[in-house]
């Protein structure tokens, strides 16, 4: 089979009609070129006559160098009551200065009469008028049937009219799109067999719309039909419940259809990808994504690891180094003993053969969550755990007292004082910090103390900070676990802390980090040839 999947990303438009994201044109351009790294053939920037912001996107667009994607402008076809010429939309495709322009125009005479207001002849006209003129102009044009598969529904004879006429203008692309999401796979075969038996010569796409949570499958289903371009979104973002989600499409025409795409195209870069623009976006990866998620190789269920430890395919569907994620074994009380042992040789702790130790923490791991506890994104509290169970965990510092004051003074927020005393190695630091808040004084003096015997503690700083109520029938006596997720130059972890004084919950969360941390400068220093790690005063 002689094809390459054409991949055409439109995150930048499509995705931020997603609830909840809203690009700077600085943004768009850090995403653009991330995509370009990556190896998209296509980025479509926006419309740039729907607003300002898409406007300056372009503008920065131009005075860049773009390795291995397209960059294209998105619009309408001409409108009914003027020329092609004339079009001010048509003028600022135009004017963004693309290689590439996609333009979308009606299918569904549905759409003709009742939202252009026009006749279905007009709208045939406007489709070739304003495909003709652009390519006059020598664009790439890449025309989206809006509303293909439920103007195929109700009159497929004026569904593929639109098609034929889009391909007389001179159209390089005909992309199917089911615009509303509300057709499954298998009438989107029927419909995509029926099309294609027209003998309609061109190069066809699709673009699929999530509202029947079918978008990859339909996208899927169109390439396993000969389609050689795929329209969607990084994570699937997009407007009412989304589009294609491109990681999960890409995958699975990679590696399950086994369909090429660009050479240029780094599969391994796909889950960094995916993570990068959701951050960009502001909006929290979905650990339950498909291929890229934080939980796509997550494993609980004790007889789940204990195969995977003799063979990784017995529960994984694919190596997730292919696709730049990696395998995670979950400590939770439905762990069984594969689980801490796996885990505790991922500390570098070699309990294989110690029945009794892996009794212990394993015996121990369960009365803590059933206490409140949870350990599925706590790796740095396990560790702790683990090691202390062991025998093998050196504290590094011991608390000898904290307070924590809170004072609400006129006119302003609540002040928040921590005072602080610890002993390392015989010597007692006393310490005070304020605060934005309780926690946040707690940590800046605990680290206070600390730093000057452990200078690497400031490498450390907090990433997130969630706070679960455990029992809301307790109103404000309930316990409530409170999660933190740290971060270092090399990596990041999580701690927990459960207890009825959110204060004491945090400050669990907040000692195991530190101790998490300090437990990573020794293991590095005992790789080195050193010994353990030591107060530096």
């Amino acid at each position: 089979m002689n094809r390459t999947l054409v991949i055409y990303d439109t995150t930048l438009r499509d995705g931020g009609q997603s609830e909840g994201i809203s690009y700077t044109a600085e943004d768009k351009i850090k995403i653009a070129k991330k995509l370009d790294q990556f190896g998209v053939d296509y980025i479509e920037g926006g419309w740039p006559g729907s607003n300002p912001k898409d406007i300056r996107f372009f503008e920065k667009a131009n005075d860049l160098e773009w390795k291995n994607a397209k960059i294209a402008a998105f619009g309408s076809t001409r409108r009914a009551n003027c020329t092609v010429s004339e079009d001010k939309n048509i003028g600022l495709l135009l004017k963004a200065k693309t290689p590439a322009i996609a333009i979308f125009g009606k299918s569904w005479d549905l759409h003709v009469t009742e939202g252009l207001r026009t006749t279905l002849e007009k709208n045939l006209e406007m489709i070739y008028d304003s495909i003709a003129y652009l390519k006059e102009k020598n664009k790439t044009v890449i025309y989206d049937a809006e509303h293909y598969f439920d103007g195929h529904k109700a009159n497929p004879q004026y569904a593929l009219e639109t098609l034929n006429v889009a391909v007389e203008a001179g159209a390089d692309c005909l992309v199917l799109c089911d615009t509303n999401g509300g057709t499954i796979p298998k009438q989107l075969e029927a419909i995509i067999e029926h099309t294609r038996a027209q003998n309609i010569s061109a190069s066809y796409g699709i673009h699929a719309h999530n509202d029947s949570d079918v978008a990859v499958a339909n996208s899927l289903q169109a390439i396993q039909q000969g389609f050689d371009h795929v329209q969607g979104t990084i994570n699937g973002y997009g407007e009412r419940c989304g589009n294609a989600n491109l990681c999960s499409v890409i995958a699975n025409a990679a590696l399950k259809l086994k369909i090429p795409t660009s050479k240029n195209l780094d599969l391994k870069e796909l889950t960094r990808v995916s993570r990068y623009i959701s951050e960009i976006a502001n909006i929290p990866q979905r650990d339950e994504l498909p291929f890229v998620g934080n939980s796509a190789f997550a494993h609980k269920g004790g007889i789940h690891v204990s195969a995977i430890r003799r063979n990784p395919k017995t529960y994984e569907h694919i190596d997730p180094a292919l696709i730049g994620n990696h395998q995670r074994i979950l400590i939770s009380d439905q762990s069984g003993r594969s689980n801490v042992v796996f885990k505790a040789e991922k500390m570098g702790l070699d309990i294989k053969g110690d029945n009794d130790n892996v009794k212990k923490i394993v015996d121990h791991l369960k009365e803590l969550e059933h206490y409140g506890y949870q350990y599925e994104a706590a790796d740095g509290s396990f560790e702790v755990l683990a090691r202390k169970a062991t025998g093998e965990f050196h504290p590094f510092f011991e608390l000898q007292g904290a307070k924590v004051i809170i004072e609400k003074r006129e006119e302003s927020s609540a002040y928040s004082e921590a005072i602080c005393k610890v002993r390392v190695d015989g010597v007692v630091e006393h310490t005070a910090a304020d605060g934005h808040g309780p926690v946040d004084a707690l940590d800046k003096a605990l680290r206070k103390a600390l730093e000057p015997f452990y200078p690497s503690l400031k490498q450390l700083y907090l990433v997130d900070y969630k706070v679960r109520v455990l029992d809301s029938s307790a109103a404000t006596a309930s316990k409530v676990r409170v999660l933190i997720e740290s971060a270092d130059n090399d990596s990041i972890w999580g701690t927990v802390g459960v207890s009825e004084n959110i204060i004491q919950a945090s400050w669990q969360a907040l000692v195991d980090s530190i101790r998490y941390k300090l437990l990573k400068e020794m293991k590095k220093i005992a790789k080195k040839g050193g010994t353990k790690s030591k107060p530096v005063r």
